[in-house]
């Protein structure tokens, strides 16, 4: 309990990206994302939770209390359910709490001893789920959790270009589609890529979510490690070269807050430094801080 985080943070991300995709749209031939009035681009929320998912992963080597929920190829169900097992608690019988009435292994029923038990043991042992919460009544129910953690979409600084360039494979997987081919096994493809694009999101952090989830210190220091370094473990030739570039952190000194949350991101203005030409680089913009717009009782701080 003493270790669990009691202040709120607000935080500011900001990372690039260099002749790649940072997140394709599979509903638009996974095009870059793109605000379709502005011309931003977008980054999904989702997106970012699955790097730092990735991170958290490899550096803590999936075992409890780091391990990772919502994984590839993970069957959620099954994890519910095996939270029930190790706690003892046989789904085939009625539960011994009438709370639970006969519907702790059913969905819609969110409260009762056992079913807070289970969710307890899945927040303690599963780092995403204390971590941005989950939904735990899809089948042996557990109820739903709320993470203390959220962030919002990334959004890029400036109108980005989606260019569209046309690949060449000179192999086929099937000896049909070789015979179709009439012995040209040369097939064409496409791949979509921005030359560059600078993305700025926003995440916060809830004190009073964090009791209730057992959200820690060294979750809390976790979670600043990844989103730092999710980038370096998740390289790929259709993402090409992005990286976290800043990292601003407001702390507050209560658990409530001590300051709107506007008036901390307006303190960060991001621009471009010569308007007549396209940025390439993040060299090319100029990151200002408006400290006297940080009121008492909240600290910056700057990780990158």
């Amino acid at each position: 309990m003493n270790n669990r985080v009691q202040n709120r943070y607000d935080f500011i991300l900001l990372f690039d990206v260099k002749d790649g995709n940072p997140n394709g749209d599979p509903d638009a031939g996974n095009l870059p994302r793109i605000d379709a009035e502005t011309g931003h681009g977008l980054v999904t929320d989702v997106c970012l939770k699955r790097k730092i998912r990735n991170y958290v992963g490899f550096r803590r080597g999936e075992q409890p209390p780091f391990s990772i929920f919502v994984k590839e190829k993970s069957v959620l169900n099954k994890t519910i359910e095996q939270a029930y097992i190790s706690l003892g608690i046989d789904l085939e019988k009625d539960p011994a709490d009438s709370k639970d009435g006969k519907k702790r292994n059913k969905k819609g029923q969110g409260q009762g001893s056992e079913i807070d038990r289970a969710r307890e043991f899945l927040c303690q042992n599963f780092y995403d789920i204390r971590t941005f919460g989950a939904v735990l009544s899809t089948g042996a129910n557990a109820g739903q959790v709320r993470g203390p953690v959220q962030l919002t979409f990334a959004r890029s600084i400036d109108p980005i270009v989606a260019l569209e360039h046309s690949i060449t494979r000179l192999a086929v997987t099937t000896e049909t589609e070789a015979a179709e081919q009439g012995g040209d096994n040369r097939t064409m493809g496409r791949k979509f890529t921005v030359p560059y694009g600078l993305y700025r999101a926003y995440g916060f952090v809830s004190a009073p979510l964090a009791n209730q989830t057992g959200f820690t210190e060294e979750d809390l220091e976790l979670l600043w490690e990844s989103l730092i370094n999710m980038f370096e473990h998740d390289r790929s030739a259709a993402r090409g070269l992005m990286g976290t570039r800043k990292l601003v952190i407001f702390r507050h000194g209560s658990e409530l807050g001590n300051a709107p949350v506007q008036q901390l991101f307006d303190a960060v203005s991001v621009k471009r430094k010569d308007e007549t030409r396209p940025a390439r680089d993040f060299s090319d913009y100029a990151v200002s801080i408006a400290r006297e717009m940080i009121p008492d009782g909240v600290t910056m701080i700057e990780r990158l």
